[in-house]
């Protein structure tokens, strides 16, 4: 891959957008539903919880682990994808 410009340009371009989906996604749990949404989501219980609340203090964290394993796996097939693989 290290001698082709146009497949590395395409290799950075879906990483790019992975992670801007990743991002927008990470913006919208803790942001969204921690801050903007929150009344809304206070009409939910989870647990004995309001859920905006939950969504505050518990659910970006959790939201978080979640997208640096989807990250991972998203990233171990895309350098497959170009054959930029460690293995």
């Amino acid at each position: 891959m290290a001698n082709d410009p146009g497949k590395m340009k395409a290799y950075w371009r879906k990483n790019l957008k992975t992670l801007f989906f990743l991002l927008l996604i990470w913006f919208l749990v803790s942001f969204g539903f921690g801050i903007l949404w929150v009344e809304e989501l206070n009409q939910i219980h989870l647990g004995g919880f309001k859920l905006g609340f939950w969504f505050a203090q518990q659910g970006s964290i959790y939201a978080f682990v979640v997208l640096i394993f989807i990250y991972v796996y998203r990233m171990n097939k895309l350098d497959k994808e170009f054959d930029v693989n460690e293995e």
